[in-house]
């Protein structure tokens, strides 16, 4: 009997697997590709540049505070002995980017669902470019506005929280003077959060499998069934880069919270009581009439906020990476 030799690239254990087709790329393929590939370059040399700055600028204030920069509480840097660290600064900035991340990243999650889920079409536009004009609005304005507006207002439910919730210590207040605490700057700064994570977790939202939510309805789920098996796991990824966006900037915001906050060195635990420091406010506040020591120990501040910053971005971009949505659909 004769036997019918197989072509080799059909037989052994590589027959099921699909043949990789290239097709040689066009030439404004590669102009693309460098032109992008250049980009992604130049945001790299740029962030080595800003931090080298940072770096030799501030060297001669970390050469003299050693690694009790990273210690003090005091910021006393026109005097002799000089007594200056980030300390202080660094938990107010964290205090405050974790007041407003608490409070804006529920509202942005609550309003992307439903400019997508709920709203009717006609009015989705409409409340897209709302929400994309208020993130365009300037900090300027919203402290002013917090100032003048916000603050009164919620003296008296400051007040309350202070008579009902005051045994929980960090909700305490003792001279119930509440004007130009953390907690009133995180509120302030969550205004500005809130806008910014709307807009990136709505997109991720938006691109949700529709065949998957047209299942989920087929098989019975309802409305709120179908977001929660469907679309908030799928954006589990952009919920987490959107809130990573807004506490950038939550961490690097100035002028609102030079404007609300007190500015006092120390650790304020009540969050009610007036008081407390970051690092962007401190920079702003103290470099029109700093020595040239001073702008020295405000560049190397400058460079710890740059440090912590890029590796929450860089944590975040990790995370997003792994979920479904940073991994794009698959079909």
């Amino acid at each position: 009997m004769s036997t019918i030799d197989l072509p080799a690239e059909t037989t052994g254990p590589d027959q099921d697997r699909p043949r990789a087709i290239a097709s040689p790329r066009s030439a404004g393929d590669r102009r693309f590709r460098r032109i992008t590939g250049a980009s992604g370059s130049l945001s790299l040399v740029l962030m080595a540049v800003i931090a080298i700055f940072l770096l030799v600028n501030g060297w001669q204030a970390l050469d003299v505070a050693g690694g009790s920069f990273f210690t003090t509480f005091e910021w006393k840097t026109k005097s002799e002995p000089t007594e200056f660290g980030v300390a202080a600064m660094l938990y107010g900035t964290a205090v405050v980017a974790l007041i407003a991340l608490a409070t804006a990243v529920p509202i942005a999650v609550s309003a992307a669902l439903f400019i997508n889920e709920i709203a009717p079409r006609r009015f989705r536009g409409f409340l897209t470019g709302l929400v994309d004009l208020l993130a365009a609005i300037p900090s300027l304005i919203y402290g002013i506005w917090g100032l003048k507006y916000l603050q009164p207002q919620l003296f008296s439910t400051f007040d309350w929280v202070a008579d009902w919730l005051g045994g929980f210590h960090p909700l305490s207040a003792d001279q119930r003077v509440f004007g130009g605490s953390l907690l009133m700057c995180g509120l302030v700064v969550s205004l500005m959060v809130i806008p910014i994570t709307t807009s990136v977790v709505r997109e991720v939202f938006a691109q949700a499998p529709p065949y998957e939510r047209e299942g989920a309805l087929a098989l019975g789920a309802t409305r709120w069934g179908m977001i929660r098996t469907v679309v908030l796991p799928f954006g589990r990824g952009g919920i987490i880069g959107g809130s990573m966006l807004g506490l950038g900037r939550a961490l690097g915001e100035t002028i609102a919270v030079a404007l609300i906050l007190s500015p006092s060195y120390k650790i304020v635990t009540q969050l009610l009581e007036p008081g407390g420091a970051t690092v962007a406010s401190t920079i702003a506040i103290e470099f029109p009439e700093a020595t040239p020591f001073g702008v020295s120990a405000l560049m190397a501040a400058g460079l710890a906020l740059f440090l912590i910053t890029l590796a929450v971005n860089m944590v975040a971009s990790f995370v997003v990476s792994k979920s479904r949505s940073g991994k794009g659909v698959e079909i």
